[in-house]
């Protein structure tokens, strides 16, 4: 990487090197053990003048999603967000609500319910299937500024246009912007959630830094990016989902409220608006890197055993900064039964159902998926039947009861 995607500088500052692993959604079937994979350097970057968070574009979103491992809708806690947020939307009977990468119809689902038309825009054929026979009118194309006037023109603008957990999935982070803005209405609202680099940052979230994550945003990194797109950032709010986002409101026209210059302030004390805030993060991420491979360590010379729970993204990133193999995680489970008889990519973990955590009784297992704490927590209460004990790598290791 020698510019800038945003602002085309050239003044990158290196923040965290991960070394070279492959891409995170690239589950192995059990033919591919043998064959050898290809890594990508993981290294975050940040621009000094725009101070946008990012990675070099080592791969294509056509590499990644054309077929996705990733099915909203496995979340619970996810699914009731996006409930929430269409109930507050106040849907008018007519509205035409447009959602941009809508995976599995996970929140398109409840505009439906409410016999509001709308549109969901994914390109993952196998995840676009499944909300299509979820009721959810579904395009399996990617979003540019061509499909975006081509869904206008088609279907008219759209007077709510959602993108969550895809702002960092793109590379042309401008072009992607105009194609929002050409589906939206003039007076319409275009609302975005994203991870927040500020929690990323003081939570030692490192393990949301992937491959198909181009870029992290902070808002005044995001704010740069909407103008770049013709629109503006006229409101954001601060969610909790992923261990801490933020929810960008948008609009052709407007003007950015107090909070936006709020969080500006929280980011700019926090040293994200100069290199202050950086500099410690390599050898925070190195010592959960220690701490973790110590405890695993530890317990199989004790003769304890460990399970994983999850095989998210971001546990990939975990597992091969790591180095864990299975002599130290023998397998992982998961809820998503397209990853079930795979293997996570680089560390070649087995991935089995979640039954198969009650049938073995592991010492502990090792949450992968952090972010869905208090949702996981509840879920695996039954483990503390025979003692067993849960384990959190993120922010710190932390085994609980």
């Amino acid at each position: 990487m020698t510019t800038c995607r945003l602002c085309g500088s050239a003044d990158l500052a290196g923040v965290v090197d991960l070394g070279a692993t492959p891409p995170c959604e690239l589950f192995l079937t059990a033919e591919q053990l043998d064959q050898p994979e290809q890594t990508f350097p993981l290294h975050l970057r940040v621009c000094t003048s725009c101070w946008l968070a990012q990675l070099p574009p080592l791969i294509t979103p056509e590499d990644t999603f054309t077929e996705y491992a990733y099915f909203s809708s496995y979340s619970t806690s996810w699914v009731e967000h996006a409930r929430v947020f269409v109930a507050g939307l106040a849907l008018k009977p007519d509205a035409f609500v447009v959602e941009v990468a809508s995976n599995d119809g996970y929140l398109l689902q409840h505009v439906v319910e409410r016999g509001v038309r709308c549109l969901g825009i994914e390109p993952s054929a196998n995840v676009g299937r499944a909300a299509v026979e979820r009721g959810v009118p579904t395009v399996t194309e990617f979003l540019t500024p061509e499909l975006g006037r081509r869904i206008r023109q088609e279907h008219g603008p759209a007077d709510v246009v959602v993108a969550n957990n895809v702002y960092a999935h793109i590379p042309d982070v401008v072009g992607f912007t105009e194609g929002l803005r050409a589906l939206v209405a003039d007076d319409g609202l275009v609302s975005i959630e994203v991870q927040h680099l500020l929690t990323l940052m003081e939570l030692n979230q490192y393990d949301t830094i992937y491959h198909e994550h181009f870029q992290y945003y902070t808002v005044a990194s995001a704010q740069r990016a909407l103008a770049g797109g013709g629109l503006t950032l006229v409101d954001v709010e601060l969610l909790p989902t992923h261990g801490g986002s933020i929810r960008l409101l948008a609009r052709p026209r407007g003007e950015p409220s107090h909070r936006v210059t709020d969080v500006l302030a929280l980011e700019k004390a926090a040293g994200l608006h100069d290199l202050s805030g950086y500099a410690d993060f390599a050898a925070r991420v190195a010592k959960v890197r220690r701490d973790l491979l110590r405890f695993l360590i530890d317990a199989a010379e004790q003769g304890r055993t460990v399970a994983g729970y999850g095989a998210p993204g971001k546990g990939n990133t975990l597992l091969n900064h790591c180095g864990i193999r299975p002599d130290l995680l023998p397998y992982t489970v998961d809820r998503n039964p397209y990853k079930h008889g795979r293997f996570t990519p680089g560390t070649r973990i087995p991935i089995l159902p979640p039954e198969t955590i009650a049938r073995d009784r592991p010492d502990y297992v090792l949450v992968l998926p952090w972010n869905l704490r208090s949702e996981l927590v509840e879920q695996l209460s039954f483990v503390r039947e025979w003692g067993g004990r849960l384990v959190f790598p993120i922010p710190r290791l932390e085994v609980v009861s």
